[in-house]
């Protein structure tokens, strides 16, 4: 087995180690892993993602796909700005312009009708 990358955090090499495992590469995790102890920080929470050799260039690959894809992907707060509330101050100008949409359309159907 070969040392492909190491991650920090249980939740992520598990991540990792399921994306592997999708591609067809048998992945080994060793390191701080559900321990009794969840350390997030530092070396202490580092897990190292073994693979054997044979599969090391496919599982750079996708590795390199999915670094791809998350530089693609749309910047988090893009998805914020869209599930921001609307303006409220602008409902009063949508009102009036409605309001005077009804009131030019009163007038012309009524010389038209008279």
């Amino acid at each position: 087995m070969t040392l492909l990358t190491s991650v920090s955090g249980s939740f992520r090499a598990h991540v990792l180690l399921a994306r592997l495992e999708t591609e067809g590469i048998d992945a080994q995790l060793r390191g701080a892993l559900d321990g009794a102890y969840g350390f997030t920080m530092g070396d202490l929470a580092r897990v190292d993602v073994f693979v054997p050799e044979e599969q090391l260039d496919d599982a750079k690959y996708v590795l390199l796909a999915d670094e791809v894809d998350a530089t693609l992907a749309p910047p988090s707060e893009w998805a914020t700005a869209a599930d921001a509330p609307h303006d409220p101050a602008r409902w009063p100008w949508w009102v009036a312009i409605g309001m005077l949409v009804v009131a030019v359309s009163g007038v012309i159907l009524r010389s038209i009708a008279g």
